[in-house]
């Protein structure tokens, strides 16, 4: 694939959207998303370009993901192209009694039975990933996510991003946990999928780090103490140095500089690409409203301590929108002065940006209104269950949201 030229802040976007392969009847994982991808390509590969959105495998032979082909400045085209591809794939997937099926995490996959790695090309990559760590686990084989890659041009444009980049991460598993159920149990954390993301990698902490990312904001700074620290700590686990530091380092926010952007790597994936597009643009609109300093100036936004933020997004894994923020410190950023829950901040964002004339975000009303009213999907998921955790209503609540995958629409009990 060719390199799109570099772009500066909020001219384009980069958006990934990760699914399971599921049997159409009992929903249990089907390994065959490099078959998928060979019944459009003629052999097997790991891409297949659609228009503007492209199939691409993942570590697992079991997830499927679709990602804008080249940034892309409007999102609303880009939501209907995934919807598009999405029934387009499930027409395809019937051929296989198998469909798309959503959320961070599968309801009742095991692991360390049913874990097939990708078996074709780039696959000694895997094969190292595997060796290290073991990918039979959650973590590395139950887990599927959003990514938003946001576009920087020079150190100035960088230094500016991640500074905002790190005040939202702490918040957003209030706006996009979707992962309340492994194995078939409630794990009493909204958001599972990030407690196996923070602690896959803890063999070599220098990967991941505290996941909020470090004050950073430079390029040289940025090489020298993260990138350097990794290719080191990596270097007696990859003798054939397969592996490249840029590709390991798993911090929910990570600087491309060969490319030029920002990948944030923290959002569950969403019922259908309405509900991920909607939460998008509203983090999207934040970070701007970060970027050009509209709730407070670029030097007080480098200076908000790592701990801080580390607090309060483990809170939001544990409780999601209904963690309360109590540093009013961090609170005060947005114009709040007394302890809130992370919804009703995510809320009063919405509320301000709205205020301030923003245009963009009026076409997601509704969608938002869901998320930001009715809970997160991981909220909307448990109240279905209605504390019935059979088989076969955890599987009958997943059908719908397979459904609402097929028909683009957002879940409601």
């Amino acid at each position: 694939m060719t390199q799109p030229p570099r772009i500066h802040l909020f001219q384009g976007f980069g958006v990934e959207l990760e699914y399971m392969i599921v049997d159409k009847d009992t929903l249990a994982i089907k390994p065959i998303a490099d078959e998928l991808l060979k019944h459009e390509l003629g052999v097997y590969g790991s891409d297949f370009e659609n228009g503007i959105v492209t199939w691409s495998n993942e570590l697992v032979v079991h997830v499927l993901e679709l990602k804008s082909t080249n940034p892309e400045s409007n999102l609303t085209v880009l939501e209907h192209a995934f919807a598009d591809n999405i029934k387009r794939i499930n027409a395809i997937l019937t051929g296989w009694n198998a469909r798309l099926m959503p959320t961070g995490m599968h309801p009742f996959m095991d692991p360390l039975k049913e874990t097939k790695l990708w078996p074709h090309e780039s696959n000694e990559v895997y094969e190292v990933y595997n060796k290290i760590f073991d990918c039979r686990g959650h973590g590395w084989s139950n887990v599927q996510s959003t990514h938003l890659n946001l576009p920087f041009y020079d150190d100035e444009e960088f230094a500016r991003l991640h500074a905002a980049v790190r005040l939202v991460l702490p918040i957003l598993p209030a706006l996009c946990a979707t992962s309340p159920i492994v194995e078939g149990k409630q794990t009493g954390s909204l958001n599972t999928r990030l407690k196996y993301y923070k602690n896959n990698q803890a063999k070599i902490p220098s990967i991941t780090g505290r996941v909020i990312p470090e004050a950073i904001f430079s390029k040289r700074n940025y090489l020298n103490t993260i990138y350097e620290k990794i290719k080191a700590d990596i270097a007696p686990y990859d003798s054939g140095n397969v592996l490249n530091p840029i590709w390991v380092n798993s911090r929910g926010a990570i600087p491309r500089f060969d490319r030029g952007s920002i990948e944030i790597r923290l959002m569950d994936v969403q019922e259908c690409p309405a509900a991920d597009i909607a939460i998008l643009e509203l983090v999207i609109e934040t970070l701007r409203a970060f970027v050009y300093e509209k709730f407070i100036d670029h030097e007080s936004q480098m200076k908000c301590k790592t701990d801080v933020l580390v607090q309060i997004f483990e809170l939001g894994i544990e409780r999601a929108e209904h963690a309360v923020i109590k540093d009013l410190d961090y609170l005060k950023i947005f114009g709040v002065q007394e302890s809130i829950s992370a919804g009703a901040l995510w809320k009063h964002i919405f509320d301000s940006l709205i205020h301030r004339g923003n245009t963009v975000l009026d076409k997601w009303k509704p969608e938002l209104s869901i998320v930001l009213n009715e809970g997160s999907l991981s909220s909307r998921i448990v109240k279905a269950l209605d504390k019935n955790m059979t088989p076969e209503n955890i599987r009958e609540v997943y059908r719908k949201l397979s459904d609402c995958l097929e028909q683009n629409k957002l879940f409601l009990p």
